[in-house]
């Protein structure tokens, strides 16, 4: 069975009711490509609001959570309050939870196993800063990155977790990896997971990209075959997020 493709939507801290009640009615009535999985990732406070509003065809995710059920850490989003909006899916490691706010390494792994060893899909992300690719060490930092998940994922856990490939340089930046540069990256984690995890994790784990993502080159970046999906940010406050998910056809 292939990897079926997968459009993940990352509003950020964007929106209020009106404006996430009227993209939501935009998915909702929209045709979209029944072999993509699509995915919303929401600001908290609309978790509920966006569950209730879309059909269940389209997960909705929270944009980070933390590595304990309940507790005094104020500000922070378990895991348990996401299922109770009905949600069952997060994105962890983004590069704004790693560079803005200091996330490291080894916190981002915790994160992830606990997720996933209560339920829920893990869109794990990864990526170099410009200044580590342009210092050859973008295979380093994406290697580092995904061992620190790896040395916590369980093997039977590697079906609900989404790899997602994030050139920081450009991220919001309207500069994009090109569909070469994209599919190499993505061909070297599928060799590292091959040799680290295993093949059968290699062959299965679903590595999309994110970074500058539009409707003008989402069907060029679609056609490499190491590319299963992305994961879009401004563009998919847009109308033309519907164009990217269906970016296949």
């Amino acid at each position: 069975m292939g990897r079926k493709f997968f459009v993940g939507g990352n509003w950020k801290m964007n929106g209020n009711k009106a404006s996430i009640k009227e993209m939501c009615d935009r998915l909702k009535n929209a045709k979209l490509d029944f072999c993509v999985g699509v995915c919303v990732a929401v600001p908290a406070p609309y978790l509920m609001l966006c569950r209730e509003s879309l059909p269940d065809s389209i997960r909705v995710a929270a944009q980070n959570c933390y590595k304990v059920a309940s507790g005094a850490f104020t500000a922070e989003l378990s895991v348990d309050m996401i299922k109770d909006c009905g949600c069952d899916t997060v994105i962890l490691g983004h590069s704004e939870r790693r560079n803005v706010f200091g996330e490291k390494d080894q916190l981002i792994a915790e994160k992830c196993a606990f997720a996933l060893q209560n339920g829920l899909t893990v869109i794990a992300c990864i990526g170099e800063l410009l200044e580590e690719r342009e210092g050859g060490k973008t295979e380093e930092v994406i290697f580092r990155q995904t061992k620190a998940y790896a040395d916590l994922i369980k093997p039977d856990q590697w079906e609900n977790v989404i790899i997602a490939y994030e050139p920081v340089w450009a991220i919001g930046t309207g500069k994009t990896a090109s569909p070469k540069q994209a599919q190499e990256i993505h061909a070297k984690l599928r060799e590292w997971l091959a040799k680290n995890v295993s093949e059968e994790v290699s062959r299965n784990t679903r590595i999309i990209y994110g970074g500058s993502v539009t409707a003008a080159n989402c069907k060029e970046l679609a056609q490499e075959p190491d590319v299963d999906g992305f994961l879009v940010g401004g563009a998919s406050l847009k109308p033309e997020f519907v164009q990217i998910i269906n970016a296949n056809q």
